[in-house]
């Protein structure tokens, strides 16, 4: 098998992907108690799907007992410009890097289908099963890239590498062959602190730990309903996710450019006006984000993000663009245009 694995690297890399290693389903024993530890704490907010399903969450064992290997791949999503830039613009609307381009669901589900395809005819004598998850299945996709050598789980709990850095979009086989595995990846962080002193919101209780009820990520892309008035101030201009603890880390220096135009970012999504964003109906709003991963939390809850960031930004200038949305028919959206319009009126 080892000769097969080599070539199934060597298609990996052709395919786009910017690493490829191997680990065993059971390899993450950790994770169960890891995930309860999460759960008990409260940190998954709303995201009940969390506490789901926990039996496959915590044990790739179970989410599929017939498979010997995994394929841990990484696609690079490298942004070309710096993304902190556009804190600078409190006009602008901040849309994390990852959702600039095309939704990596499709074009990394797309790849790991291909390679996958290839894998099943080139051991076909052995006659083997496959299956593959990008981020919409209960797989521990960040602890077995760490099992498998692709990085280490980091400070701010994503993934990163000595060769490629943070900015890397994770997927999976799993199959029923017997494949070589890889040695796992240690943690070099060391005492750099960077992601953690950075988060606007205090959102790390602890080194590797993360309580999503105060991550901007959550808060913009998961959370329903009003967001808590002490956390909208610390939002900023971040409309749609949060890239500071991406930004930061200094194994950025080794990142590599991403492969897939798709993936760069569309213009107009580099620094869109937030009065623009606020005038979007549900047609507009389908329209604009057509392919995107954006276009999944709806245009009430994307608005209402931009409301939050046009009462951060002191721009008296968008006090009629908020005050145009004080009586929306969804409340939320109509108690954020009126939280912006104090804000504003109290500049």
């Amino acid at each position: 098998m080892q000769g097969l694995k080599q070539r199934l690297v060597q298609e990996a890399l052709e395919a786009g992907f910017i690493a490829c290693r191997i680990c065993r389903p059971d390899a993450v024993p950790e994770v169960a108690g890891r995930l309860q530890e999460f759960l008990a704490a409260g940190y998954h907010g709303q995201m009940a799907w969390m506490s789901e399903r926990t039996q496959w969450r915590g044990n790739p064992v179970a989410l599929w007992p017939d498979a010997r290997s995994v394929v841990m791949l990484a696609e690079s999503y490298t942004p070309t410009h710096d993304p902190l830039e556009i804190l600078k613009q409190p006009d602008r609307g901040a849309i994390s890097v990852y959702a600039q381009g095309r939704d990596y669901h499709d074009v990394v589900k797309k790849r790991l289908k291909r390679l996958a395809r290839w894998l099943i005819a080139a051991a076909s004598d052995d006659d083997p099963q496959v299956k593959v998850f990008v981020d919409t299945a209960p797989v521990p996709e960040k602890a077995l890239g760490q099992a498998a050598g692709l990085g280490w789980q980091g400070k701010h709990t994503n993934l990163l590498s000595r060769d490629w850095g943070n900015w890397a979009f994770l997927g999976a086989v799993f199959t029923t062959l017997e494949l070589p595995p890889d040695p796992p990846e240690s943690d070099n962080c060391g005492s750099c602190r960077a992601c953690l002193d950075i988060c606007p919101t205090d959102a790390f209780p602890a080194p590797y730990k993360l309580d999503a009820r105060r991550c901007i990520s959550y808060l913009t892309i998961e959370h329903k309903g009003p967001v808590p008035q002490e956390l909208r101030a610390k939002m900023g201009n971040r409309i749609y996710g949060c890239d500071d603890c991406l930004a930061v880390c200094p194994w950025n220096k080794f990142a590599v450019s991403a492969r897939d135009m798709r993936l760069s970012a569309r213009p107009e999504l580099r620094a869109p006006a937030l009065a623009n964003l606020a005038r979007l109906d549900d047609r507009a709003f389908r329209a604009l984000f057509s392919g995107s991963p954006i276009k999944r939390i709806g245009r009430d809850r994307f608005v209402r993000n931009v409301l939050y960031a046009i009462g951060n930004s002191g721009d008296p200038a968008l006090r009629a663009t908020a005050a145009g949305l004080t009586e929306d028919p969804d409340e939320t959206v109509a108690e954020a245009a009126c939280w912006a319009v104090a804000q504003l009126t109290a500049q």
